[in-house]
């Protein structure tokens, strides 16, 4: 697996990088925002930990550039932990979010636990012409390709992987948006409606994502109850 680590202090990317290295990732490094940016275009990563305040581009700007052209998890970290950063942070497509100072220990196990969450290297889900592909972050209903943006496709996927049962919005922002996720609980009902509009006309009478009034929302499939 390849990380990519971008902070203009180079005592935290020498130290980032040998814990990451002893966790079996490839590292590559970069001390400006332009510099990063440019290296997520030319290769591809497994995750990226992306500092906030960098010489000319900053964190926030070259993480919503990303999001432009890959869903690689990224993980912002900032010297800086008040909570509009941490909702500027996540609206922006970052993943997690690492507040200085830190210990690089801390660092790696929350890298695991967005791989964990995002289902990286998870398996390819298939159910009532529904294929999700995690590695790719593809979305199809017989054979016809669903656009959607990555918070979709996570949403989709975990619903999906865990049918018939009942997520509610609080565990949804834990599992997707993470735990320090301050934010309103009803972006997760803005998520499930964009998404549902994503393949209202496609024909797929088998599953459907539902409504549990009172308690969450779920994967429901044809003739079956938990």
């Amino acid at each position: 697996m390849k990380m990519l680590i971008a902070d203009d202090n180079e005592q935290i990317v020498s130290v980032l990088s040998e814990y990451a290295k002893k966790d079996g990732f490839l590292v590559s490094f970069v001390y400006d925002g332009e510099a990063a940016l440019a290296m997520a275009k030319r290769e591809k990563f497994d995750m990226i930990l992306l500092d906030v305040m960098m010489p000319g581009m900053d964190g926030f700007a070259v993480c919503k550039a990303i999001r432009k052209f890959s869903n690689v998890p990224v993980i912002m970290i900032t010297a800086r932990g008040e909570d509009f950063e941490r909702i500027m942070g996540l609206d922006n497509g970052a993943d997690d979010y690492v507040v200085k100072p830190f210990s690089p220990g801390e660092v790696m196990a929350r890298v695991r636990a967005v791989l964990r969450r995002l289902g990286v290297g998870g398996k390819v889900f298939s159910y009532g012409g529904l294929v999700l592909s995690p590695g790719e972050y593809t979305a199809q209903i017989n054979g016809q390709g669903i656009s959607l943006t990555k918070r979709e496709f996570e949403l989709l996927y975990l619903l999906a992987i865990n049918k018939n049962k009942v997520f509610s919005r609080d565990k949804l922002l834990d599992e997707l948006w993470g735990p320090d996720y301050i934010g309103e609980a009803r972006t997760v009902d803005t998520h499930i409606k964009r998404l549902r509009a994503r393949f209202a006309s496609l024909p797929h009478p088998e599953w459907d994502i539902i409504t549990v009034w009172g308690a969450g929302y779920k994967f429901e499939t044809a003739g079956v109850t938990e």
